[in-house]
């Protein structure tokens, strides 16, 4: 183990210990974080979604801001705005909360299209223009974006063109019965480091320590055999009869990136099947669209995806 890799492992164990129950959560939002890539967190409200990304933000040290997005939020209201100020006569800049290091989008589809496309820029080229004006956001800048999986009337769904900037969709469950019952002890003795005692955590890995950490990830090898399986899935997902819409070429990109960082975090110097396998599901569920007739027959895109990973040979 690298002096880069310790901290994240530790990292990994001491998230762990204050989310009950979400160890896989936990896994795949490292491999997110050191690939670089924007993740959407969905599932039923008091599962921890929010507490998680605030407790790893804490524990990297990092700038964390928060936005409760809902219909009446402007693009200004999240990039920011040029205000005249009239004691100096000129116009100030007045950054919105985009301009952080991690940044927490509280159900993104409960705002409007105008809004949530403001992001796009944002977490494609780190960038904002505001009158014409570029101005750089954070090297490390990531967004995370939550979202219920129960409520949509008065929602707005993401379009695809921006689900596509997501790396991951992680589906956040309930804990099993032991973790919960783990999690009403801690809360029963007065732990309750998830709510009032976040300011005592002290962090474990710093953001340098982070961007190093992403530069070793793009380094790590991958062999051309397996670079072609991973092709051969791209390609099967773009004619499965089940499917109206495949994983597009940015997809292919961050597959073979979040690969890496699974080998990274696995402590290995290059990338193997099981790699692609493992950050299959999260990369390709919000990117893979049904067609309406697997609709009606109950098929559901993890079930596509599954079957994708057995119908194409793995590479000895």
């Amino acid at each position: 183990m690298s002096k880069t890799q310790a901290p994240f492992h530790q990292l990994a164990e001491k998230l762990s210990s204050v989310v009950f129950g979400q160890s896989v959560l936990v896994n795949q939002l490292l491999i997110a974080l050191l690939s670089g890539g924007h993740v959407i967190l969905e599932g039923v409200p008091g599962t921890g979604k929010t507490l998680t990304v605030k407790v790893l933000a804490k524990l990297l040290q990092a700038e964390f801001r928060r936005i409760q997005l809902t219909p009446d939020i402007l693009p200004s209201d999240i990039l920011g705005t040029n205000i005249f100020d009239l004691n100096t006569r000129k116009f100030v800049l007045k950054k919105g909360p985009v301009f952080t290091q991690i940044l927490l989008t509280d159900e993104i589809n409960r705002t409007p299209p105008k809004t949530q496309s403001a992001l796009l820029e944002a977490m494609e080229e780190r960038q904002v223009t505001l009158d014409g004006e570029s101005l750089p956001l954070s090297e490390l800048f990531w967004t995370i974006a939550t979202q219920n999986s129960l409520e949509f009337e008065g929602t707005y769904p993401l379009p695809e063109a921006q689900l596509d900037r997501f790396l991951f969709k992680l589906i956040v469950n309930y804990p099993d019965p032991a973790s919960e019952k783990q999690m009403l002890l801690s809360s029963h003795e007065g732990g309750r480091t998830n709510r009032s005692n976040l300011s005592q955590l002290q962090p474990i890995a710093t953001v340098e320590q982070c961007l190093q950490a992403q530069k070793e990830v793009r380094a790590i090898n991958v062999h051309e055999s397996v670079i072609d399986y991973l092709l051969a899935l791209v390609e099967r997902t773009r004619r499965h009869p089940d499917l109206s819409l495949g994983a597009s070429p940015r997809a292919a990109v961050a597959w073979l990136l979040a690969s890496k960082a699974s080998a990274w975090l696995s402590e290995r110097e290059f990338v193997t099947p099981d790699d692609i396998k493992i950050v299959a599901p999260p990369l390709l569920r919000h990117r893979l669209i049904l067609r309406s007739e697997a609709q009606l027959d109950g098929v559901s895109i993890e079930s596509v995806i599954q079957s994708l990973l057995k119908q194409v040979a793995v590479p000895r």
